[in-house]
This record gives C-alpha cells, sequence and structure tokens, in this order.
C-alpha cells in the first residue's frame, strides 16, 4: 500500500485531478464533486431528461464534438445568449428533455474524463448538495468509494481548494453512513457537520459569482436536495439513475 491512497478504507476523499492517480486504485465508485457549477448543471438537466457529455477544453474542439454527437455545446463563457447554456445553473433551467449538451469544464468535466478513461468498471457519479442524498443513496451498495471535490484554480492555474465542495463531498459521505473512512473523508464530514449552507453564501466561490453578477447562480448551486435522481456517467455523457430509496 502506498501512502497517498487511502487503501485500508471503504470511502476515501482526495483532491482534484491527481485524485483519480492516487486514490482511485481498486475503488468501485468514484463521486464528483464540482458545486459552483459543473455538478449542479448536470443534475439541473438530467432531472429534465437531458444527456450531459463533459469535455474538458473550452476550445473549437468542443464544437466539433458537439456537431460530431448531434449535441449542442455550452457557452464558454458564464453568459449564454436566450437559446443557450452555460455553466450558469440559471441558463440549464430551460433545458428540456432529450436534449444533448456538452459542458466544457476545466474542473468536473476534466476530471470525469479521467474517471471515465481510468477503468471502465468504476461507476463515476457527479454529486453536489441539489442531489446529495439520490447520490449517497446510489453508491450505498459500492464497498469501496472515492469521493473527489474538484477545487477551483487560481489565475495561475493552479488548484484553489473550494470549502463548498468539500461540505458537498462531506454530507455525501455523511449520507452513506459507513464507518470505515479515511481520514481526509472524515474531515470532510465534521466540515458538513459544522458549516451551514447560509454561511456558504459568504465563501470565496460564492463571492466571485455574485461580484460577477450572478446571484441567482449561489442560489441554484447551494439548494440542496432538490433533485429527484442521481447523476451517473453513463458511457460519454451524464444521465439520471434512481437509487433505493
Amino acid at each position: 500500500m502506498q501512502w497517498c491512497n487511502q487503501e485500508r478504507f471503504d470511502i476515501r476523499l482526495e483532491w482534484g485531478p491527481p485524485a483519480i492517480s492516487y486514490a482511485a486504485r481498486d475503488v468501485q465508485c468514484i463521486v464528483i464533486v464540482d458545486v459552483m457549477s459543473f455538478s449542479i448543471c448536470v443534475s439541473l438537466a438530467v432531472d429534465k431528461g437531458a444527456q450531459v457529455y463533459p469535455y474538458p477544453w473550452k476550445d473549437a474542439s468542443a464544437l466539433e464534438y458537439a456537431n460530431s454527437i448531434g449535441a449542442q455545446a455550452a457557452s464558454f463563457g458564464r453568459i449564454s445568449d436566450a437559446a443557450g447554456f452555460s455553466l450558469s445553473p440559471a441558463s440549464i433551467q430551460k433545458i428540456t428533455e432529450g436534449e444533448k449538451l456538452v459542458l466544457p469544464s476545466p474542473n468536473g468535466s476534466a476530471i470525469s474524463f479521467l474517471a471515465r478513461d481510468r477503468d471502465a468498471g468504476v461507476t463515476v457519479f457527479s454529486g453536489c448538495f441539489r442531489n446529495l442524498t439520490q447520490t449517497a443513496i446510489a453508491c450505498r451498495d459500492f464497498e469501496r468509494i472515492l469521493v473527489i471535490p474538484c477545487g477551483e484554480r487560481w489565475p495561475d492555474g493552479t488548484l484553489r481548494p473550494a470549502i463548498e465542495d468539500y461540505t458537498a463531498a462531506g454530507g455525501i459521505i455523511a449520507a452513506i453512513g459507513r464507518d470505515r473512512c479515511s481520514p481526509e473523508a472524515k474531515g470532510a464530514v465534521a466540515a458538513w457537520q459544522q458549516l451551514n449552507l447560509v454561511s456558504l453564501r459568504e465563501c470565496s466561490s460564492a463571492l466571485e459569482l455574485q461580484q460577477r453578477g450572478f446571484p441567482d447562480d449561489v442560489d441554484l448551486c447551494l439548494d440542496l436536495d432538490r433533485a429527484k435522481r442521481a447523476c451517473q456517467l453513463q458511457g460519454d455523457f451524464y444521465a439520471s439513475v434512481s437509487g433505493r430509496g
């Protein structure tokens, strides 16, 4: 056992893209948590019967990929035109059943790609506050689970650990209800138990969205347990799955 892989525990937690390389050995299930805003966009879309295709690069290749599968590509910026979509959860609210959306994102989408390509036998979910309980229910039958809070990016491209991702990850772990959790996973549970969603309105990521003119996105991102189903990566796209509850 390597010192970094948390192998002795059933539920593990590690940050960002490197988690796939260093903490995903022998896991059966991976939960990717990107609260502001990839995971909430996925939850809103799949609850309406749409399919979300993660894509890690915000460039022309995303448009080419969308065209190749008959999908619409989300705007690379947060603002979209009246008929389009972006990483703004408010824009996703108008999506309709059967639509296919390519959603470029350097965090949630990129890690979804890594998780998908690492091992075809691993089940991958996208988790957030909105689908917290549904995600936990869908995960309970798996013995070894890795939860990945994605974090955000500093202007220089390095990882900025995001408290909203850490707290939502802890809420999912707590709701799964398993004893053999790594210290990293237990730390996230403690954050979930000590913080509340009102306090998270003042976290760095929420303040950034508010200052950029997206207060409604903050409301959607911090909405708890409104989802009807969990969001599972099924091949190349996320779609809804029901839990046992």
